[in-house]
């Protein structure tokens, strides 16, 4: 009786460079994380190499941009149906902005869907008419590929404003044919409103695209995520529940790192019994539909497959308006808001550079 429960054990990962202490982490962080990724612990930037129970071994990565976006906590992700409500909003901006409506004529546009005033108004029409100019406005029939080169690395932004639990799942799938294909490591940061890929050397993103398929969406899922740091750690939970790790024995309480252990452990084997076990495909189910929305990350790619979402890549010199919030929550955790601002200020004034040369054509 005294293990019966459905509410897990959480407690603080310890973060070590060898014997020595750095900090703590919280558990729900740690499952984000893969090997090579790079975050920021008290100032600092540290690349994780893996974890074992409750301690996570970490190196230095000083010369290193940080890869995971800040930590968003029980932040809740946008859900699915509101973001494609976004998304129709945004196409129907473009479809005004097409039709060459005047300034006034969008802005009261904006005022009748949106309820708001003149201020936000004007700031929402200069927002997406910076985008149209320099670029394209993504939107619900249109997911636009921004290529952006940066020295050796090259970044693939996708605008998919399908929420963060289903850009989860697409940036993984994405990212994991990516890898395979270059041999290569992939980093992904991600938000609501779209996802980053990005890889040493140059890539063909649209080849990638092609051979991700909606009906091998899920079983590609289950391959990437396999040995990852989330689904050992959801596996703990299920293994709990199920009573074949016990929490409380004779009254001696395990901590929550021999539970993880044991997980570890019992994970291990029951892969090797069969891909099939129970306890397993639960574990799954919560990763890829708890954690992650697998059901609308399939949507968008069926979407994709049958036309009704188009696939718009363009190679561009700088992010564009639309990418900038993507680009700056990696370096917000090491730079004081002062430099963000003026990091964000840098790549606007290069924006309003090029649309006042494309103009001047």
């Amino acid at each position: 009786m005294t293990n019966i429960g459905t509410i897990p054990d959480e407690a603080k990962v310890v973060v070590k460079i060898g014997d020595h202490k750095i900090g703590t982490l919280d558990e729900i962080f740690l499952e984000r994380l893969r090997k090579g990724d790079v975050f920021v612990l008290g100032g600092h930037k540290y690349e994780f190499k893996f974890a074992r129970g409750m301690t996570a071994q970490v190196a230095s990565a000083e010369k290193r941009p940080p890869t995971v976006p800040s930590w968003f906590s029980e932040m809740l992700p946008l859900s699915f149906d509101l973001a494609m409500a976004i998304q129709r909003f945004r196409k129907a901006m473009e479809e005004h902005f097409n039709a060459k409506k005047t300034r006034k004529e969008i802005q009261e546009f904006l005022h009748a869907y949106l309820y708001i005033d003149a201020h936000a108004a004007s700031a929402l029409y200069q927002y997406f008419n910076e985008q149209y100019q320099y670029t394209q406005i993504p939107h619900s029939g249109k997911l636009v590929v921004e290529q952006y080169r940066e020295e050796s690395k090259t970044h693939f932004v996708f605008h998919a404003l399908f929420g963060r639990r289903a850009n989860d799942a697409l940036s993984r799938a994405y990212g994991y044919v990516l890898g395979k294909l270059l041999h290569k490591d992939v980093e992904i940061n991600l938000n609501d409103n779209g996802f980053v890929l990005s890889i040493a050397g140059k890539a063909d993103i649209e080849h990638c695209i092609r051979l991700v398929k909606s009906h091998e969406l899920r079983k590609l899922m289950e391959i990437s995520v396999r040995g990852s740091e989330i689904l050992t750690r959801r596996f703990r939970h299920c293994a709990t529940r199920a009573l074949m790790i016990l929490r409380t024995y004779r009254g001696q309480t395990k901590s929550v790192g021999r539970q993880q252990m044991s997980a570890r452990l019992l994970l291990s084997a029951v892969m090797r019994i069969s891909e099939d076990f129970s306890i397993l495909k639960e574990a799954r189910r919560e990763v890829l539909e708890d954690a992650m929305d697998i059901h609308a990350a399939i949507a968008v790619v069926q979407a994709v497959e049958q036309g009704k979402l188009k696939i718009v890549k363009t190679v561009v010199s700088t992010p564009s308006p639309f990418a900038f919030t993507l680009f700056t929550e990696g370096i917000s955790d090491v730079v004081k808001i002062e430099g963000k601002l003026a990091f964000i200020q840098r790549m606007h004034a290069r924006v309003l550079k090029e649309i006042a040369s494309k103009n001047k054509e």
